[in-house]
């Protein structure tokens, strides 16, 4: 052993010795040791056009830009260059902290260090990595709906990974900086994690990608510092930040009313608007509009002026209904991240906003919680109409010199919210004073008044607030409210007009890809007949008449047709009616093979027929046989639930059967609901899963063959069928379950590609 040891030594000795500095900076960007920094720069830029990859197909072209960016890097740094000229070393060969970690033996630089083999191992991972290991379940679950708020960069590393060491200086610098700015950061060991690695789409040590909203994205350039924050820069849409001069500061600041939101405006000397303030905007996008006016340009001098800007350090203004005055002001010279974050949480809402969805309700007029202070809402019921402006500021007036900590002042549109209105509205009183007492709408009220916006009305609303302060019991109306209307539901789908455009300029494949989707909905679409006999439709069309309960006892609209409309799920259809799929809409998607295609649809006909009055679902079959690949890789994500370990083989043989299986697909909040089927036909002996029917349809059928084993021939295949078309018997119950909001849901962070669906043949 001792033998080997010394071997070993010598062999890595020998080759630190011949490594030395692999590159001449000097040489590879051409300029002599005295040149200045304006000159490399310009050098650098040269260079780096003439040997980028995108641009030249030389062979060597990718290794001589990483050489010339590398160059750079020691050349640009003041004390790397210094290092260099010094020792004759670059950061390969020396660690950050200079010459102090080690000492030079003979031609070659000696780390003591070295001995510690710190290659990611799992005893050995660097202790700064550790805290960033990311797994599966942690990703999905943490990462991919936290990425809707700030951008993550994870990197993709391996036990004996050399090239990772090679990045890891540059890697710790970028994480350092990134992570105070409010980056999300990761790091996958594809020895531990290459489940994650694979969905990721990591095939090689070192990566870098970055993910936000769900997306990922791969870092292709020489892993620097500048390249890596430009990166993160990149991931952000684009329209985040407004710039605002003194020709469009009206315009962008009266926008409040129409957008709902407080605006913010910060002034600074720099003509790059700061990395920080886009993370920012990125984090609060939902809640506030964001602008930025540059200091140094003459188009911005009278803004400066009117708000008395200070030139020496960065300002921050809040607006909300008041354009003319800031709500709220911060200056400092290099603001931190958490007093930023305290100033936009304080300035979320405006003073009164208008309830526009359920999840601003939620927000401004919280349930009551047992540990907390009371939280009381006054709403007004107006309209937007010219007649009730008078009104509409004489309620913006009294809530700001009435403002408290335990009430909220909003209002709604009549028009808009009709649902909520006709509730809260008693005798034309359109103040009403309420406090919400569970998630599931129960709320205490209490109307006031009509509003004119009178001093009398004024009066009388102060009275309540100041009675409602001694006897919370004033409040003797409950009612269950309904979910609110989504008043900027439209804007769902100007934004995916605007993203199909963006596409479009880049690729023609998803053009093409829409024309044909559309034009296979059109002509394409498979109508089933929901029930064979006339006796079914005799007894169905009195029920849709009468708007009783459906068939299975399924409550909601009637069926407007008598039939079924099922579209077939292929790579044509798939972007439309899944990955583009309307926000609060759901694909129900039956899996089938060519053999049992018949059979199945008519059964999934009549199961689903009842709940084909709702606008919200879609119906759709996927067909096993042509598709596996991408069925494989969806119930992946699931694999906890659908138990695909323990069911899919015992030898590793046997391969899972999914016919028969029903996905309820949301392409908007990316998650999906499981139907398994259960054979119920004859065999009442057997059991079945009361949740979802979780017993494999694999397993039913075998048992149900060994219990009632086929005499002849034809009698065994009449039993298939009807084995078949029993497989959805408690398809009704599970829609049920899906329209309650019952049903477990099974988040995915992306819905498979379109190379996960196979051709049709």
């Amino acid at each position: 052993r001792s033998e080997h040891l010394v071997i070993l030594l010598s062999v890595l000795l020998t080759g630190a010795a011949h490594a030395g500095p692999e590159i001449d900076p000097y040489k590879i960007l051409g300029v002599t040791r005295s040149a200045s920094q304006a000159e490399i720069k310009k050098v650098y830029k040269r260079l780096a056009k003439e040997w980028h990859p995108d641009k030249n197909k030389n062979p060597g072209a990718e290794d001589m830009f990483i050489k010339i960016t590398k160059s750079y890097e020691i050349l640009s740094n003041e004390d790397k260059r210094a290092n260099y000229d010094r020792y004759g070393q670059t950061d390969d060969t020396q660690p950050y902290g200079g010459s102090r970690y080690g000492h030079r033996h003979d031609s070659f630089y000696f780390d003591e260090s070295f001995f510690n083999f710190p290659f990611n191992s799992k005893n050995h991972r660097d202790f700064a990595d550790s805290k960033y290991i990311l797994h599966f379940n942690q990703y999905v679950n943490d990462v991919v709906p936290d990425s809707y708020k700030r951008p993550y960069l994870i990197k993709i590393t391996s036990d004996w990974c050399f090239s990772c060491i090679h990045i890891e200086p540059v890697w710790k610098e970028v994480v350092q900086e990134m992570e105070t700015l409010g980056v999300g950061i990761g790091v996958v060991d594809v020895g531990y994690e290459r489940r994650l690695a694979n969905h990721l789409g990591a095939h090689r040590t070192p990566s870098i990608l970055g993910v936000i909203n769900g997306k990922v994205t791969f870092f292709h350039y020489a892993v620097a510092k500048e390249h890596l924050r430009q990166f993160v820069e990149d991931l952000l849409p684009q329209r985040l930040v407004e710039r605002v001069t003194d020709k469009n500061d009206l315009q962008f600041l009266n926008s409040w009313h129409e957008l709902n939101k407080p605006h913010v405006l910060l002034f600074d000397q720099v003509p790059v608007v700061p990395l920080l303030y886009k993370l920012t905007a990125f984090a609060y996008k939902d809640y506030l509009q964001f602008g930025y006016v540059d200091q140094g340009l003459s188009e911005t001098a009278n803004l400066q002026k009117q708000f008395n800007i200070n030139t020496y350090a960065p300002t921050m203004l809040v607006f909300k209904e008041n354009t003319d005055k800031p709500a709220d002001i911060i200056q400092a010279k290099g603001m931190k991240k958490q007093i930023i974050d305290e100033f936009m949480s304080n300035n979320k809402f405006l003073l009164v906003p208008r309830l526009v969805n359920q999840k601003l309700f939620d927000e401004l007029c919280p349930v009551k919680q047992f540990h907390r202070r009371r939280k009381y809402c006054v709403l007004l019921i107006t309209g937007d109409e010219e007649t009730f402006s008078f009104g509409n500021q004489a309620f913006l007036s009294f809530a700001s010199t009435n403002g408290k900590e335990v009430v909220r002042f909003a209002y709604v549109y009549q028009r808009l919210q009709q649902p909520l209105c006709d509730i809260l509205m008693q005798n034309k009183d359109s103040v009403v004073i309420l406090e919400r007492r569970n998630a599931a709408g129960k709320a205490l009220f209490k109307p006031v008044s009509a509003w004119n916006g009178s001093e009398e009305d004024k009066q009388r609303l102060l009275e309540e607030l100041e009675r409602l302060q001694r006897d919370p019991s004033i409040l003797n109306n409950d009612a269950m409210l309904p979910e609110l209307n989504n008043e900027f539901a439209s804007m769902f789908v100007i934004r995916w007009i605007y993203t199909s455009v963006v596409i479009c300029r880049r690729e023609m494949m998803p053009l093409l890809s829409l024309i044909f989707s559309a034009l296979f909905i059109l002509f394409g679409t498979v109508v089933i007949q929901a029930f064979s006999d006339s006796s079914d439709d005799k007894q169905t069309k009195p029920k849709a008449k009468d708007g009783t309960k459906a068939e299975n006892g399924s409550p909601g609209r009637p069926p407007k047709k008598n039939f079924v409309e099922v579209t077939e799920l292929t790579d044509i259809t798939y972007m439309s009616n899944l990955v583009k799929l309307r926000p609060g809409h759901m694909n129900i998607v039956l899996v089938l093979t060519d053999a049992s295609k018949n059979i199945l649809l008519s059964k999934f006909a009549k199961e689903v027929y009842s709940f084909t009055g709702s606008m919200t679902l879609h119906f759709s079959f996927l067909n096993i046989d042509k598709h596996s690949q991408w069925m494989y890789t969806l119930l992946e994500y699931a694999q906890d639930a659908t138990q695909i370990d323990a069911d899919e083989d015992d030898g590793g043989n046997h391969k899972m059967d999914y016919t028969g299986y029903v996905l309820a697909l949301n392409g908007h909040k990316k998650y999906l609901c499981l139907f398994k089927p259960v054979y119920t036909g004859e065999d009442h002996d057997s059991k079945s899963s009361e949740d979802e029917g979780s017993t494999a349809g694999g397993r039913s059928r075998s048992s149900s063959r060994e219990d009632h084993p086929p005499r002849k021939s034809n009698r065994s295949r009449s039993m298939s069928t009807l084995q078949i078309h029993h497989k959805l018997d408690r398809l009704g119950l599970w829609m049920e379950r899906l329209m309650e909001g019952t049903l477990p849901r099974y988040y995915i962070p992306a819905w498979p590609g379109l190379d996960k669906i196979t051709p049709i043949k």
